[in-house]
């Protein structure tokens, strides 16, 4: 949007790789890249704290936790604690904002300099908008003030040769449905392997707290049933998933109307026929 004109040009966009990314989420940034952002001069700066496989598996690294399911030897279930996001994504974003700013840590940033942060929340997850927790951030959330969903957001994807954006999360994320591991095993396996030995050597927590001689006291799982990932139960289709499927359907067949020009109804950012929705007289406001 920013890249066409509906949204003020952006000075950089900022990729946080914690170098565990699906290899189809490294090909679509190239091509955002190439496609998209270079023509309309906005450079794309990738950052990275290091990769989160290698140092989770590494006895020599401290490692900032992953949310993984724990089975405790009395039969409980648990989740380790989530320092992932802010080690891999918020850190090195941070600190490329501060070189930005020519305010490098640890140089004190001045009252009144910050950057205005753009974040791609949805109206559907507008209660994950949140202030930025340092002065020289403010956050502004273009998706929202615009009143575009998850599904307009998509459909306007589609609309311009991008049908097949991929979801930007690590291969083996604890947080993945059972829709994400089913693509990775049918459609990549390769990375399922991958996810697979990463699975199994996880068991007893990160390396470096084992080589300590601390590792966990039950047993860590990528996989919400607490199951090797090989043998978890990936096929069941969750309810959450089928009123997603439904969705689809739906969505299919606004597709369909937008496509045929049909002479009723409106899409997020124009009005194809009729009188205008007070929707779109706020979008053009």
């Amino acid at each position: 949007m920013a890249a066409e004109g509906h949204l003020p040009r952006l000075d950089a966009a900022i990729f946080a790789d914690t170098g565990w990314e699906p290899r189809a989420v490294y090909e679509h940034l190239d091509r955002i890249e190439r496609e998209i952002a270079e023509p309309a001069g906005i450079p794309v700066l990738r950052v990275s704290s290091g990769n989160i496989r290698t140092d989770a598996l590494d006895p020599s690294k401290r490692f900032a936790s992953m949310p993984l399911h724990i089975l405790n030897p009395s039969g409980g279930k648990g989740m380790s604690r989530r320092q992932c996001t802010g080690q891999y994504k918020i850190r090195p974003i941070k600190e490329k904002v501060r070189e930005l700013l020519g305010r490098p840590h640890p140089q004190r940033i001045p009252a009144g300099v910050f950057v205005e942060q753009w974040i791609g929340i949805s109206v559907d997850e507008f209660h994950r908008a949140k202030d930025a927790d340092v002065a020289y951030m403010k956050n502004r959330f273009p998706l929202i003030e615009q009143d575009l969903s998850r599904t307009d957001c998509l459909r306007l994807l589609r609309s311009r040769g991008f049908g097949s954006t991929p979801k930007s999360a690590c291969l083996g994320c604890p947080y993945h449905g059972n829709a994400q591991w089913r693509a990775l095993r049918d459609s990549s396996p390769e990375e399922w392997r991958d996810v697979v030995e990463f699975d199994a050597a996880i068991r007893t927590g990160n390396a470096r707290a084992t080589a300590e001689g601390k590792p966990l006291l039950g047993q860590a799982y990528l996989h919400r049933s607490r199951q090797p990932l090989d043998r978890a139960p990936i096929d069941h289709v969750t309810a959450h998933e089928w009123a997603a499927r439904q969705s689809d359907v739906f969505n299919a067949v606004a597709d369909t109307e937008l496509e045929l020009g049909e002479p009723e109804g409106c899409s997020p950012w124009s009005c194809r026929s009729g009188v205008p929705t007070q929707a779109d007289l706020d979008l053009t406001a």
